[in-house]
């Protein structure tokens, strides 16, 4: 037996299987939607007997039809985080009392957050007060005097 004999479906579950270790490989959620419709045609190629152009609309119509299914369902499972804020390092420092390093003058100065420095916007302070972090803009924190902290509604 040489490879022109070998039914199509074949070379479609070759495919497939090559598509589904490929995923292995690189992990996305996205190749083995398309080996499953890789499976779709040799399934086809295997019941019909069809030519090779009619498998490849098959092969293009399953690949279509299974990226939209797999869209709606990540998109139906999207993930909430117990922690929202996680990768906004900023808008977890709203809140916080911080100390003023560089004195606040003309509404710029710089404030120590743990083990940092940030530029800070604000009401003059000197150096040494207490100031809390209400808002981000752009780079820098905006602060206002511990005393002075507005009501979070």
């Amino acid at each position: 037996m040489n490879w022109g004999e070998i039914d199509a479906g074949w070379y479609w579950v070759a495919a497939a299987a090559l598509l589904a270790l490929t995923e292995l490989a690189v992990p996305g959620i996205f190749l083995v939607w398309i080996a499953a419709a890789a499976v779709i045609a040799g399934v086809v190629a295997f019941a019909t007997g069809v030519g090779v152009e009619a498998q490849l609309v098959v092969f293009g119509i399953s690949s279509i039809v299974m990226v939209l299914i797999a869209r709606r369902s990540q998109a139906a499972k999207a993930l909430v985080s117990s922690d929202p804020l996680l990768n906004d390092r900023a808008a977890r420092l709203i809140g916080q009392s911080v100390t003023v390093l560089d004195a606040i003058e003309n509404g710029q100065g710089r404030v120590k957050v743990g083990d940092s420095v940030w530029s800070a916007r604000g009401e003059d302070v000197p150096a040494g007060a207490r100031v809390q972090i209400v808002g981000i803009e752009g780079g820098s924190l905006l602060v206002v005097p511990a005393a002075a902290t507005p009501a979070i509604s």
